[in-house]
């Protein structure tokens, strides 16, 4: 028994359903000849304006090194480093940012004891050095309990099993200061994460 489909409705006349100028795509068109599929897929291996192709290939090159950087910056998680991707960072990358860190003027305070090494009295030195280590061991203290808070807080969040280690994470990130931060502050001080 042969399968043949049966069909009640009438076959389309010529060119009644097709466009006419619409080429055929797929099955129902003709298969392009050898020479045809081989003359399509030919490309120069060196184009014939080098000059023009060098030119296109730096400003696609700086546009994607900028988008990058912008991504980088905005906290977007496919430009981050592998350092700074991960839930965890970011909630460690927000509390951070949304706390008041000591270190955060350590900078600052050296540069202060550096124009006080300038005065020349050795008073004022000795003063200006004691002062910067008082305030570097302040600044360690501080981040300390800051690791353990964000110990306790990422259990909390995350589960027990599931804390990363990221204190020297938040350290580092709570000594720069909060213009130079990388990626930028996405919260506001005293916006701390749920």
């Amino acid at each position: 028994m042969a399968k043949n489909p049966r069909t009640d409705s009438p076959a389309p006349e010529n060119g009644a359903g097709d466009a006419p100028d619409a080429p055929k795509v797929g099955k129902g068109a003709p298969t392009p000849s050898r020479a045809a599929q081989e003359a399509a897929r030919k490309r120069p291996l060196v184009p014939n304006d080098r000059k023009e192709a060098a030119r296109q290939a730096r400003a696609r090159s700086a546009d994607a090194r900028e988008r990058a950087r912008l991504g980088m910056a905005a906290g977007e998680e496919k430009y981050l480093p592998v350092r700074d991707r991960g839930p965890q960072k970011k909630y460690v990358r927000d509390y951070v940012d949304a706390r008041f860190s000591i270190g955060e003027v350590l900078i600052p305070v050296m540069f202060a004891v550096i124009v006080l090494t300038f005065i020349p009295s050795t008073q004022v030195q000795t003063i200006g050095i004691f002062a910067l280590w008082a305030f570097f061991l302040i600044s360690v203290v501080d981040v300390i309990i800051l690791g353990a808070l964000l110990k306790r807080k990422l259990a909390a969040k995350f589960g027990a099993d599931r804390v990363e280690r990221v204190r020297w994470y938040a350290a580092m990130r709570a000594l720069q200061l909060r213009p130079l931060r990388l990626p930028k502050p996405q919260v506001k001080r005293g916006q701390y994460p749920s």
